[in-house]
């Protein structure tokens, strides 16, 4: 495949570990200039050490969005490729989930992603190009009980992406959407512990220690989970493809799932996915 290898700035974010840390480092090595941003910046010490740029950001964080922003286009121009990959999942009944906690949720896995494109795409459109990188899940083409909330900013994402690669095509600009599958990151241990806060206890005690006992045999278990390495080879290629895809799919059991979900109907995945709650 004939391959785009002239650098890029890049600018990643949530990248201070999992699949964000590890992407920077592949498209380090491929000699671009790469942005990392984080809430937890004493945590991308070691990708400064390798050439990266660290920015400290919350994307639920006006201000602080802006000002990474005016520095990358101080210094660099602006953003050729944003890889939006800032996110987190909250678990737990719907009904046990605050409605602060559902904002914040939709906060940082959607609007803090969309807010984040709409800074970078004034530089994109001026040169006629660049490209949007959006890191969904299986999980907004899928569900599973107790993660409402969570499905919920995937979905959101998936059909969000969809509208803006028709939007910004005119531009030269391209959308494509990441699609990970269980990938070895701190999702599972970030998860458990307020699922079991929010719903261990009360009427949905019994699935939620269920979920929580299988979500951590999934990240545990040897071989169950993707290394984070295969989520950054996928964006590497999505950077360097002329004319990438629209989706890709990556890592463990994203595949087969996703196939499950589309061609054998709701009531055959209900079914699949209950009889792995016992």
């Amino acid at each position: 495949m004939t391959t785009n290898t002239r650098p890029q700035v890049v600018l990643i974010t949530g990248a201070s570990s999992g699949m964000g840390k590890e992407a920077a480092k592949l498209l380090l090595r491929q000699g671009h200039v790469v942005y990392t941003a984080a809430r937890r910046i004493e945590l991308m010490q070691d990708l400064q050490a390798l050439g990266a740029h660290p920015l400290k950001m919350d994307v639920t964080d006006e201000a602080q969005m802006q000002a990474g922003i005016a520095q990358i286009t101080a210094t660099h121009g602006g953003v050729d490729v944003l890889v939006n990959n800032a996110g987190f999942g909250i678990y737990g009944a719907m009904e046990d989930t605050s409605m602060a906690d559902a904002r914040y949720q939709f906060d940082v896995n959607f609007f803090g992603l969309a807010r984040m494109t709409q800074l970078v795409l004034p530089h994109m459109r001026s040169q006629q190009r660049g490209r949007i990188i959006n890191i969904s899940s299986m999980g907004g083409k899928m569900y599973t009980p107790l993660g409402s909330w969570y499905h919920a900013t995937k979905h959101a994402l998936e059909g969000w992406s969809d509208c803006l690669r028709l939007e910004l095509a005119p531009f030269g600009i391209q959308v494509v959407i990441v699609e990970p599958g269980i990938i070895a990151t701190e999702f599972g241990d970030v998860m458990t512990g307020p699922l079991l806060e929010r719903s261990g206890n009360g009427p949905y005690a019994k699935l939620a220690h269920i979920v929580a006992k299988a979500t951590g045999d999934a990240y545990s278990k040897p071989n169950a989970a993707s290394p984070a390495s295969v989520i950054a080879d996928v964006i590497a290629e999505a950077i360097a493809a002329p004319k990438p895809k629209t989706r890709y799919v990556a890592g463990k059991m994203a595949k087969p799932l996703m196939f499950i979900r589309k061609w054998f109907g709701d009531r055959f995945f209900d079914m699949a996915v209950m009889s792995q709650m016992k």
